[in-house]
Parts: C-alpha cells; structure tokens; sequence
C-alpha cells in the first residue's frame, strides 16, 4: 500500500525526500503527482526535513480549558530564557487523545501528558542538555470490567464456539436482539449492518476496525485498546467470520503508537494460539489481520475516508450513497465498526442479548463507555449503564467540580455534540433524549466546563478544530468554516451586528444540508448550540462588546 511505502520511507530518512518519492513513483508505476499528492495531505508525513526539536502543544478542547495557551506562551518564554529560541520550535497541534490528562504536548513524536509549570521547566532543563524527558507510563487499566466475559470461563469461548458450530445467522439474530449499536457516532444498529454485509453479493469481503478516534475530548477507545486489545481482535474475528471475510484490519491513529504495541502483542499471542490466521483452531476457515497506522488526520474517522486512506489515496469523503456494506475497501462489501464495538460482540454471544439488554437506563439498553473531562476532579474513562443522566457521571463517577466552582456548561457527546447549559445536566446520556434536544451521543465524550469560561472563546475554539481538519473536498465545509472562524474571530475582537447572527445561522443550515460527510455537518453545532442557549452572554458580545468572562476583546 502506497501509505504504508511512505511511512518506510519517512521512518528510514526522518521525513520524505523528493528524490526518495520519484523512485517510488516509478517502482509502483504511479504518476509523481499522484504520489506527492498523498504524501502532502496527511499532517504526518514530512516533505522537508525536520530542523531541531519539535514542541507542539494540543489547544484544543479539553486542553484550551486546562490553560494550553497560557502553557505554549509559558514555554515559548522559558526557550527564549534558556537561549533555545533557535534549536527548539514551539507550536501547536490538534487533539492528541490524552483529554483526560491535559496539557498534552508531542516532543518530536513522543506524546506526554499533564504539562504544568513544573513540567515545564524540567522540560527546558532536558532540552537544554539536549536529551528528551523520559516516557511516561501509560495510565493504568481498570482493574475489571462488566465487559470482560471471561472471569470463569475459557479465554476466546465466543470465537472458538463460532468455529465449532458456524452459527453466524445466529450471531446476527442475538445481535439485533441485543439492540447493540454502533459505538463510533452514527449509532446504526449492529446487527442490521452485518446482515448487510453478509448478504452483499461480492468477494472478497472486507471487516475494518475504526481506532482513529480524533475529536477533542475522546479517548474511551484508546482505553479499551489498553485494557482489553484481545475483546477488539475477537470482534474483529468474529465480524470476518460472520460476514465472510478473509481479511481485516485495525486501522488506528498513529500518536496511539504506545497502546498500537499491546495490541500487536495480543496479536502475536492469538496467531501462536492458532486463533487467527489461514486456518483458525485447525479449521478450513482463516482471518488475517493487518494493523494499518493512520498518517494522521481527524477525517480519516469518517469511514469512507478511512477506506480512502486504505487505498492508498488522500482521505477525503466518499458521496454516500453506495454505502462500504455493499461498495467499500476496494469496491467490495466492508463491515466497518469503531473499536467499542467490537469489544462488545464477545460479552454479548458469550452470555446473551438479555444480558446486554439488562443494563442501561431511561429506556436505553446496554452498557456504554463514556470519556469524561475537562473541569472534574476525577478525569477518565467510565463504563456506565447507557441513558445514566449527565449529572451522575460529572458528579458521581468524576467527582464534582474542583472546588468553588459550579457547571456552566457541558457537551454531551465529544466536539460535535455541542454545547448544553447546566440547566439540561440531568439529561440521560442516550441517543433519543440527546436527539430530542438537538444534540447527540456522537463519540461518547462528556466534558464539563466550569464557570468563568466564555462560552463564545470556547465555541470558536472548537469551529476551528473543525476549519483545520476539513479536507477541502466539498465547497460548504471549506468555504463555511473558514467563514464561521472569520465571524467569530472579529466578533470576539470587536463585536459584531445581528447580521453576523443571520450569517452563523444560514452558514449552518448550507453546511448541514450539503456537506459531503459528517465533519462538515458537525462543524457548526459549536457555535449554533452556544447561539441558541448561551443567548445572553453571545448579544453582550455582538452588541454591547462585552465578555463576561474577561476573555475576549
């Protein structure tokens, strides 16, 4: 794959030489330009060589409220101080998937979390004797999940009994019976969207497991990753099998290098066990699996964007319909899931759709694994009853506030989900009753935010997530966050007009009704959410110039 040719090649030279790709070119017959325009698009391949040390620090959600700014100019003086200013570069970064331990910065392309004053100068004293600050460790696994099947019993029962009695119509059946849904976003049943797939005439077929989570505030997937690597590959197996799959793959972000090395280990650990391969436990059925390193990019979440990527093409969108169930990886039918997903399917085949279907509350079903930051005192990743009001996680599970301050807002789902005032904060953490409020689950990330923030700062923080992560393909996306993050800058430095409003509002509805995927769709909702119940502090912004919070102007 083209991808996985530039990734050696960038690894050999530390970035990819034009020379290098002109030989590439003509080893895979492919057009240079074609090879270039790859190598361009994704933020982690490097077409000039990399000068000095690399800081970049995340200001992006969960980050932006843990004072990342104030960080990035802290550390930009304290270079200067140490006379680093021209051996180190300082910048910034899009999420890096550590929301529960902000600030998080990359150091080249070591990722290190919790950055403090503190961290700061230790910081500067290595970079100064020219060494690298020692790794941290990974945070620690819960010690046991409700998700865990197999206490008692037999590791891999479930997979294992689906090679004894190839009873994949079965699977289907106790599937849809559970009422699992997609974990990533979207929600889609489970067990309809297999059925899709199996039923889809074409082979090769193709199972695709999602771990790119990228959106500010998520990384429940990259917990479960760390925890539970083997539920994701036995999901993942047992996908292929259902379906009729040879070949799958974990296509997963590149800054999760650390928990992509516990998942190659398990693996290794099933190949040896003879539980995946050409021919598992003995059997004529086999599934091979291949871990595809993301080049980076919060698009390639999309999923016909991630199979673009597997293609070896820059990730942008594909038009919908057909959908990857019938037209997927290489034009045949793909079974895509994210990782929460398919670390599901082992709990439920092993002990039954009543035993999923016994959890959750306010008439959801099932268990969810949630994210949790930003103004808590206990950060992290919670497995909770799907539909437990937002209120019982900030202020059970995460402990509260820190202390003197109180919830002005949260958002409910991850960037995308927007922003609800305190006021909803007892609203079940489920897909109707977030629906029904014009919000969503979407990726499974809560993140409280405190008192004293400007919820138009915050708003305008979030759109430009989304403004630097568009692809560009389709008009309405690149046109309308340019345009949202232009509105919002000069309004947040020298007030506005209720034709601004107007604006925001027409930008929106083009953006929702005409972009091509869900990053395009999504982009506004920072803003229109903020608009719609923060009304108050927005028209102090646009028509008297006036920051509650002391932030803007």
């Amino acid at each position: 794959m083209l991808i996985q040719e530039l990734q050696d090649l960038q690894h050999r030279y530390g970035y990819l030489p034009r020379e290098a790709l002109h030989e590439l070119a003509e080893r895979l017959n492919m057009p240079f330009f074609e090879v270039y325009g790859v190598a361009s698009f994704y933020p982690h391949f490097r077409v000039e060589p990399r000068v000095g040390t690399q800081v970049r620090i995340c200001t992006d959600l969960s980050c932006h409220l843990a004072g990342a700014e104030a960080m990035h100019a802290a550390l930009q003086r304290a270079c200067v101080g140490a006379g680093l200013a021209n051996t180190v570069s300082i910048g910034t970064t899009s999420c890096l998937g550590r929301c529960d331990a902000p600030v998080v910065y990359a150091l080249n392309e070591q990722i290190y979390r919790g950055a403090d004053s503190e961290s700061i100068a230790m910081l500067v004293q290595h970079l100064r004797d020219g060494q690298l600050p020692p790794l941290q460790p990974l945070p620690e696994s819960p010690a046991s999940l409700q998700i865990y099947p197999y206490g008692d019993t037999q590791a891999f029962a479930a997979l294992r009994q689906a090679i004894e009695r190839r009873h994949f119509t079965e699977i289907i059946a106790t599937l849809k019976d559970s009422g699992l849904r997609g974990m990533g976003g979207a929600g889609f049943p489970t067990g309809a969207k297999w059925e899709i797939v199996r039923q889809a005439p074409g082979h090769p077929k193709y199972v695709v497991c999602n771990a790119d989570e990228s959106e500010p505030g998520t990384f429940k997937d990259r917990m479960l990753l760390q925890a539970v690597p083997e539920l994701v590959l036995e999901g993942l197996v047992l996908g292929a099998l259902t379906i009729g799959a040879q070949h799958g793959y974990v296509y997963i972000r590149h800054e999760y290098a650390r928990e992509r090395e516990g998942l190659e280990q398990a693996l290794q650990r099933m190949q040896r066990d003879g539980l995946v391969g050409e021919s598992i436990l003995g059997s004529e059925l086999g599934v091979t699996l291949e871990i595809f390193d993301s080049p980076g990019g919060y698009i390639c979440g999309e999923e016909t964007a991630l199979l673009e990527a597997l293609e070896g093409k820059r990730a942008e969108p594909r038009h919908k319909p057909p959908f990857p169930g019938t037209h997927g990886l290489f034009g045949r039918p793909t079974l895509i899931n994210n990782v929460e997903t398919f670390a599901f399917i082992p709990s439920i085949l092993q002990r039954g759709a009543e035993w999923f279907k016994s959890h959750g509350q306010h008439h959801a079903v099932g268990l969810k694994f949630l994210a949790l930051s930003g103004h808590v005192q206990r950060p992290g990743v919670y497995e909770v009853p799907l539909g437990l009001p937002a209120s019982r996680l900030i202020f059970g599970y995460g402990g509260g506030l820190p202390p003197g301050r109180r919830l002005k807002a949260f958002s409910p789902g991850g960037a995308s989900s927007g922003f609800l005032p305190a006021s909803l904060v007892d609203t079940p953490l489920e897909f109707q009753a977030l629906a029904s409020i014009g919000s969503m689950l979407g990726s499974g990330a809560v993140v409280a935010v405190a008192d004293g923030v400007c919820m138009l700062d915050l708003a305008l923080n979030v759109v430009r997530f989304f403004r630097q992560e568009s692809c560009g393909k389709c008009v309405p996306c690149r046109t309308g966050s340019e345009k949202l993050v232009q509105i919002l800058e000069r309004i947040s430095r020298e007030g506005g007009t209720s034709s601004d409003l107007d604006t925001i509002q027409e930008l929106a509805e083009t953006m929702q009704l005409t972009s091509i995927c869900g990053l395009g769709q999504a982009a506004p909702l920072p803003i229109t959410s903020v608009v719609r119940h923060f009304s108050d502090e927005i028209e102090r912004h646009v028509y008297q110039r006036q920051c509650p919070a002391g932030v803007c102007f």
